[in-house]
């Protein structure tokens, strides 16, 4: 595996996240315990936290508020990081140590491309962009993740990481299948 589909998940959210206004950060989103500006903050935190835990590095303390900021930069920065790391020499062949256990480092890349595609499909849902993001990224994203998510990561907003698998309408778009695969209403 190489870093391309965390590349391409970088990119498409990024392409959202050009998007998002600051009269949207208070607008509600898939996630239900997430406004606009905490979906930001968590997308664009979530970069250094993939970075950092692959390097063995402890969570660090509180997140700064990048909504407040100059988000989109705050993004490509920590993102060029995130990247940058998981294309060192022997990065992929880590075992990455987390709070609810080990993972292997090519895990942790292609946890870290889902979080970072779905969080920008949430995002575009949320403040009325297009959710049709990524057709071949989405497509692959969905395969993997039907083979990696388990019944026991499912469950409440804010008590398990994913909800409830739910039914996409009939031809949506393989990015609208995996945001219902992963527990959004589409």
């Amino acid at each position: 595996m190489s870093t391309q589909p965390l590349q391409a998940a970088i990119a498409s959210t990024k392409a959202v996240l050009a998007g998002v206004t600051a009269d949207q950060l208070d607008l509600p989103t898939p996630c239900a315990s997430w406004k606009v500006k905490d979906l930001v903050n968590h997308v664009v935190g979530s970069q250094y936290f993939f970075k950092a835990a692959l390097e063995g590095q402890p969570p660090a303390g509180e997140a700064p508020d990048f909504a407040s900021g100059d988000f989109q930069a705050a993004f490509d920065e920590g993102s060029a990081a995130c990247v940058a790391a998981f294309a060192e020499e022997g990065a992929l062949a880590r075992t990455v140590k987390l709070p609810f256990g080990d993972m292997p480092a090519m895990a942790w890349a292609g946890l870290a491309a889902t979080d970072t595609f779905a969080h920008g499909w949430d995002l575009a849902k949320a403040t009325g962009q297009s959710t049709d993001l990524a057709p071949d990224l989405a497509g692959g994203l969905l395969a993997a993740s039907k083979q990696m998510i388990q019944p026991a990561f499912r469950g409440e907003d804010g008590k398990a990481p994913f909800g409830a698998e739910r039914e996409a309408p009939a031809g949506a778009s393989a990015a609208d299948q995996l945001a219902a695969f992963l527990g959004r209403e589409v």
